[in-house]
């Protein structure tokens, strides 16, 4: 198979985890420049307080400010239900554009009837600076990236491949961690399977894989980077050899039985919005709703 881009390149890659969601950022270096993207920044929140705080986003800004990087991009693989995201943060800090899938359109359009937006909440995209579509590339200094679309988890799931590295966001987890739910509005988990085996099969064995999430099973250490053919191999959930069929139903089983994430409610609210909060209303103060009997 032909690719858009130079999949022999090397960028390096730095990861950073958020222990409070077990979400890893990434900062992804072009090796022939300073240029750089950021990949699933995290807001910190404290949803009991009602605070937000800015420390795992400020990590990330040290990082580059400390190595002279250039941010280019702000990639966000998808609409996120277990944290929120820090993109608008770094950019004000950083610059950069922030971009996510297309198909974030029908996740606006779903979630904006859950949390009764009103026509203020504009359903089209716009709070992104740029809407990816699938197979279409884009430059991060020298070299480029190009989008998948892997839906599944979500509808607007994407994988970044930049050179040898893909960032897969929750359409897989490391091989003993197998995949993610496909329960939420939009997913499914037929066509979360199909976009796993588009990743394994389409990219190379050697392709690094960072994953979005790491829950470290069996006690095992945080871990967050494997490989396409390592996936293949030993995928608890797809590894060669499990069908459609047989993944939809365990798939379906796990998911019936696991409780909505703990932050699902403002994060969703947040990363509608490219991670804005929500406008303040007339006495300045932003509030995030608690939709009843609805998720």
């Amino acid at each position: 198979m032909s690719y858009p881009v130079d999949l022999s390149i090397k960028p390096k890659v730095a990861g950073f985890f958020e222990p409070e969601t077990n979400t890893i950022s990434y900062v992804v270096k072009d090796p022939l420049s300073s240029s750089c993207a950021i990949v699933d920044p995290v807001m910190d929140i404290d949803y009991a307080a009602g605070r937000i705080a800015y420390k795992s986003a400020d990590i990330l800004i040290d990082y580059i400010r400390v190595n002279e990087l250039k941010l280019e991009w702000l990639i966000e693989t998808h609409a996120h239900a277990d944290h929120l995201s820090a993109s608008p943060y770094i950019q004000e800090k950083l610059g950069g554009k922030i971009g996510i899938g297309e198909h974030i359109l029908t996740v606006q359009e779903t979630f904006g009837k859950v949390f009764n937006e009103g026509t203020e909440f504009r359903r089209d995209g716009s709070q992104f600076d740029r809407l990816f579509k699938d197979g279409e590339t884009y430059a991060i200094g020298t070299m480029n990236g190009f989008v998948m679309h892997t839906p599944g988890h979500t509808p607007a799931c994407t994988t970044h491949v930049i050179g040898d590295a893909a960032f897969v966001g929750d359409t897989l987890f490391m091989p003993d961690g197998g995949s993610a739910r496909a329960d939420f509005p939009g997913g499914n988990a037929r066509i979360l399977f199909r976009s796993i085996r588009k990743i394994l099969e389409t990219l190379p064995p050697e392709t690094r894989l960072f994953m979005c999430h790491d829950y470290a099973p069996n006690g095992r250490e945080i871990r967050w980077e494997t490989t396409v053919a390592e996936e293949r191999a030993h995928n608890i959930h797809a590894h060669d050899g499990v069908t459609e069929d047989e993944f939809t139903a365990l798939r379906e089983a796990r998911d019936k039985t696991l409780s909505m994430p703990r932050l699902i409610i403002p994060s969703l609210q947040v990363n509608i919005r490219a991670g804005h909060l929500p406008r303040p209303d007339a006495s300045g103060k932003t509030f995030l709703k608690v939709p009843i009997n609805t998720l």
